[in-house]
């Protein structure tokens, strides 16, 4: 993906990128001939994307994580391969028989980050079961509702 100036017909050089640390990003593009500024804005959910995609706007601003080039080498077959078992006080998170087929809706490129999410939002209430209508509370809670 490239963006261009309009004015110009030239391709913008990256300029800045910044992580406010609520989950977004943003990149700045600017055009070489005019000085013209754009300006990308990624939701979280958009940003997890990116990441799990391993793309790289602007630079990496996160160490590398091990095996990371492996990991993005090597295909396993398990959507969930390389997710860590969120785990409650009583134990792992249980996902009940609805949750999973509304899980299987999810793309498959990123349906282990996006079981990652509900884990850890489950984990962090004290919840042992994963259901549609926690999923639901989940992406309000998370500003995820228009996704």
């Amino acid at each position: 993906m490239k963006f261009l100036c309009v004015d110009c017909d030239r391709q913008m050089e990256f300029e800045d990128r910044t992580v406010p640390g609520d989950g977004t990003f943003a990149a700045v593009f600017q055009c070489p001939a005019c000085e013209r500024s754009t300006a990308m804005l990624a939701n979280p959910m958009e940003t997890q994307l990116v990441s799990s995609l391993g793309v790289q706007v602007g630079g990496r601003t996160v160490p590398e994580a091990p095996m990371e080039g492996i990991r993005s080498q090597v295909s396993s077959g398990r959507d969930d391969a390389f997710v860590e078992p969120t785990e409650t006080p009583t134990g792992p998170v249980q996902w009940s028989v609805e949750a999973v087929e509304r899980l299987n809706h999810v793309p498959s490129f990123v349906r282990g980050m996006v079981k990652k999410i509900y884990n850890e939002y489950a984990k962090e209430r004290g919840l042992a079961e994963m259901t549609p209508g926690l999923m639901d509370r989940a992406r309000t809670d998370l500003g995820l509702e228009d996704m």
